[in-house]
């Protein structure tokens, strides 16, 4: 094996390379101003412990990247098989529920496959584009909310050449007829995707109208601004790995945090790694209060700030409250569908596909043999399982000739993850 470092000219083409943990891009002409990567600096020439700016991983774990180009892809071989699956844009064609990582990331590969074909993506927010593990590491690199945006959803359905309903709500799927009723009126399917993610979840005493829960860039938005300019006390309910970011960056912005659990220790859904005593000394520092073994009994608004009370006794007063209680998939799309459900939508690794023709989901709502997989790296791997299947399956509603060019099937696996926890006092790994 030849060990010499590629050298590039000069003058050479910038190179793109994509982390496999979280699907961050660097980009050779851009770099990484922030970790002292001026604009310009090769991939070759960044130092081997350099971290993936958005979950921590090293370089070894970035691989080249070839950005997607329509114009280049429609004229390609592949593209050209592809013109067997043109439909007028009028015809029901793929809908794709959710402008999250996984809607978009999917939305990106079918074009490559199927420019002709029709894609409708619904979403209940704008379907900005962004980087979603820079919500719990904003403050401590003090990036301003409206800055995460790298792609409005408009200017992304211009370029990849999709119908968007944003701010809609997907209320029922009816199977017989293949419509997604929504509250702009219902839109027809020839295929549809469930991408629509998971939420966070709200057990007694938490109520939606007294706490945060930070699972979207709006939501986080509106939280940055109800913390308005001036330091605040913020109570957290759960000290898994979301509050655990969540609780170091409010810190490191200058807020005081309450972190509250009902395990003895931060970070106890992953025993064998024991990070929660190291997380706690690298805090000491830090303006956290972390109240573990102890189950919040009530909560209540007073006045301007709002009472929590534990099982013993004990009293907080917070200025705002969030819960990190963890994350459960939406039921009600599932359930008018009469999909099966196992600790999400059940789908089969081969396809993606749900228990009921012609729809299919990937991303946080989904589970394989009843185990789900929410972080952002299996996503990069679903999405190209399922766009060979939604390429076989439009074959099949457009008559494709059999010997037209086929996409080989990609079975989705599930694998233990490596989960980098951003809590940038004591960055972690965890098994």
């Amino acid at each position: 094996m030849n060990d010499t470092p590629l050298v590039l000219p000069a003058d050479a083409a910038w190179q793109l390379y994509i982390c496999h943990a979280c699907g961050y891009i660097y980009n050779e002409e851009e770099g990484d101003p922030d970790s002292g990567l001026l604009a310009g600096t090769r991939f070759a020439d960044i130092p081997e412990d350099w971290a993936c700016p958005l979950c921590g991983v090293t370089k070894s774990d970035f691989e080249f990247y070839v950005a997607p180009d329509l114009s280049a892809l429609k004229n390609s071989a592949t593209c050209q098989a592809s013109a067997h699956l043109s439909a007028p844009r009028s015809a029901p064609g793929i809908v794709v529920v959710g402008a999250g990582k996984a809607g978009w990331q999917l939305v990106q590969n079918l074009r490559a496959q199927l420019p002709n074909t029709p894609i409708t993506l619904v979403t209940a927010c704008a379907g900005d584009v962004y980087d979603k593990p820079l919500l719990s590491v904003a403050m401590a690199r003090h990036i301003k909310p409206q800055t995460m945006v790298k792609e409005t959803g408009a200017e992304a359905a211009a370029r990849w050449q999709v119908r968007l309903l944003a701010h809609t709500q997907a209320l029922h799927i009816c199977t017989e007829s293949r419509t997604l009723r929504t509250t702009h009126g219902p839109v027809p399917y020839a295929q549809l995707v469930l991408a629509h993610g998971a939420e966070a979840a709200l057990p007694a005493p938490l109520r939606a109208d007294l706490c945060w829960r930070i699972n979207h860039l709006q939501a986080y938005q509106r939280f940055q601004a109800a913390l308005g300019a001036k330091p605040q006390h913020v109570a957290i309910v759960g000290a898994g790995l979301i509050g655990s970011e969540l609780a170091n960056d409010l810190a490191l912005g200058g807020h005081r945090v309450t972190l509250i659990d009902t395990q003895a220790r931060p970070l106890a859904r992953w025993p064998a790694d024991q990070a929660g005593e190291p997380l706690l000394a690298a805090w000491s520092g830090l303006p956290i209060h972390f109240m573990g073994a102890m189950q919040l009994q009530d909560l209540q608004r007073q006045g301007a700030q709002y009472q929590l009370r534990t099982s013993d006794g004990q009293v907080v007063l917070a200025d705002q409250v969030i819960a990190a209680t963890g994350l459960v998939t939406p039921t009600r799309l599932a359930r008018s569908a009469g999909l099966d459900w196992q600790n999400g939508i059940a789908v089969d690794a081969q396809t993606l596909q749900t228990s009921m023709p012609h729809i299919y989901a990937l991303g946080d709502c989904i589970s394989v043999n009843g185990q789900s997989s929410r972080f952002i790296e299996p996503i990069l791997r679903q999405a190209q399982t399922l766009t060979a299947a939604l390429v076989c399956a439009c074959q099949r509603e457009a008559h494709w000739p059999d010997n037209a060019e086929q996409p080989c099937a990609q079975p989705y696996t599930v694998r233990d993850a490596v989960v980098r926890v951003k809590t940038t006092s004591l960055p972690l790994s965890l098994h």
